[in-house]
């Protein structure tokens, strides 16, 4: 990431038209970040663009008509929770305000499916999990109350694929065991229903996801409790209700965020058990028709690090 930033911990990221937007979070004496900064894949290159207005962590973004929805957060000291919606125009590096959100959380996660974002989960200052479900309609700058998830969680991932929202991991309720989730529930936005699907092989918190042909690629985050970070990453086939393994990343981190331009997974900042990072990796996963190996076979590993 690029220098203004430093290390970013808790941020989020988004691909629009080609380049990924990696924004807020927070930096290692744990200030909340409004830092916006744009990735050239092609290039390998960042470069800033306009702060957003409210400096936060534990947020989420969806986007919609090529705008990026902040959602969300919270900030430090004492972890305050926001109901704020920011809103940003990558042309035009401007942000702008949006209705609040209903319920104001922090570590939730959005998605957006047919043009409408569903903020799913999370938890206010920590008070009881929530399995919460609102749903946004841009057009009109307006919330409605959905159907509650089954399992009341933050730091939880939600992914899309053929217009159902995949929640998977996360901490649940009891928040004296603090111990990662493995469930995978599914939300289907038609009916308002959700249903269950396979657990994830390897339960976690502040992980990140990605969708590359229509599966989804859980990557890295957190066993909390105890807190031991993952490099691990587990591969989710909607069409087959199965996990598979995939190559490790270089770099075991959580409270990250990953992004994916042209069938490539792009992994951004996070943590170790000690440090905050600033790193990059590039994920080709297996299947992408461009890299070939030695053998003939098309390889499933983590590139070289990218542009700190």
């Amino acid at each position: 990431m690029g220098e203004e930033s430093g290390y970013a911990n808790n941020l989020s990221a988004n691909t629009v038209n080609g380049k990924i937007y990696a924004i807020g979070g927070n930096s290692m004496n744990l200030v909340s970040l409004k830092i916006s900064e744009e990735y050239d894949p092609l290039k390998d290159t960042w470069s800033k663009r306009a702060d957003m207005p409210t400096a936060r962590l534990a947020f989420s973004t969806s986007v919609i008509d090529g705008k990026i929805y902040a959602i969300g957060g919270g900030n430090w000291p004492g972890i305050n929770c926001f109901s704020i919606v920011e809103v940003y125009d990558p042309i035009a590096d401007t942000w702008s305000k949006a209705s609040d959100m209903p319920t104001a959380r922090r570590g939730l996660s959005t998605s957006a499916v047919n043009g409408k974002i569903y903020a799913i989960g999370g938890d206010n200052k920590f008070g009881p999990c929530l399995s919460t479900v609102e749903e946004y309609d841009p057009i009109a700058d307006k919330w409605a109350k959905k159907a509650d998830m089954p399992t009341a969680r933050f730091g939880l991932c939600t992914c899309v694929v053929n217009g159902e929202i995949y929640a998977i991991g996360g901490i649940p309720v009891n928040v004296q065991a603090w111990k990662a989730l493995s469930a995978l529930e599914v939300y289907n936005p038609v009916t308002d229903k959700w249903s269950k699907k396979a657990d994830m092989p390897t339960a976690r918190t502040n992980f990140a996801t990605c969708v590359v042909d229509g599966k989804i690629y859980a990557i890295g985050g957190s066993t909390f409790q105890p807190s031991v970070v993952t490099s691990r990453v587990e591969v989710y086939d909607p069409a087959t209700d199965r996990w598979t393994e995939k190559a490790d990343m270089a770099i075991a981190r959580g409270w990250l965020s990953a992004s994916e331009v042209n069938g490539k997974i792009y992994a951004i900042g996070g943590s170790t058990d000690v440090d905050y990072l600033s790193t990059v990796e590039e994920y080709t996963p297996e299947g992408w028709s461009s890299v070939i190996s030695s053998n003939g076979k098309l390889p499933s590993v983590w590139g070289k690090l990218k542009a700190k």
